[in-house]
């Protein structure tokens, strides 16, 4: 059976070199995100990521954090799509398997 840990996943995705700044966005606007489940402590993760149920500030705390992400990497804020990102996530991991 195959399972998913951080040494099979994580230690092969390509990471983005942030600038300090753009590390402390990223560490801020992922602090919203716990802070904004931290609202609702009785909710499953379940509950909380029902996309039609998704309460505000979980899903705007996302948004943010995407976008903080996004930058890091170098991705443009408009026009990119999920797919594309995935797209663009793949060909760089395609390189880094290349050396």
């Amino acid at each position: 059976m195959n399972r998913i840990t951080r040494d099979n996943v994580y230690n092969n995705f390509p990471w983005p070199t942030p600038t300090d700044e753009q590390r402390a966005r990223i560490e801020q606007t992922a602090q919203a995100i716990l802070d904004a489940r931290a609202l609702y402590p009785d909710s499953s993760l379940a509950d909380l990521y029902d996309n039609l149920t998704m309460p505000p500030e979980l899903r705007t705390a996302h948004q943010h954090n995407d976008r903080a992400v996004m930058d890091a990497y170098g991705f443009p804020k408009k026009g990119m799509t999920e797919s594309a990102c995935v797209a663009e996530l793949m060909r760089m991991y395609q390189t880094l398997c290349q050396g």
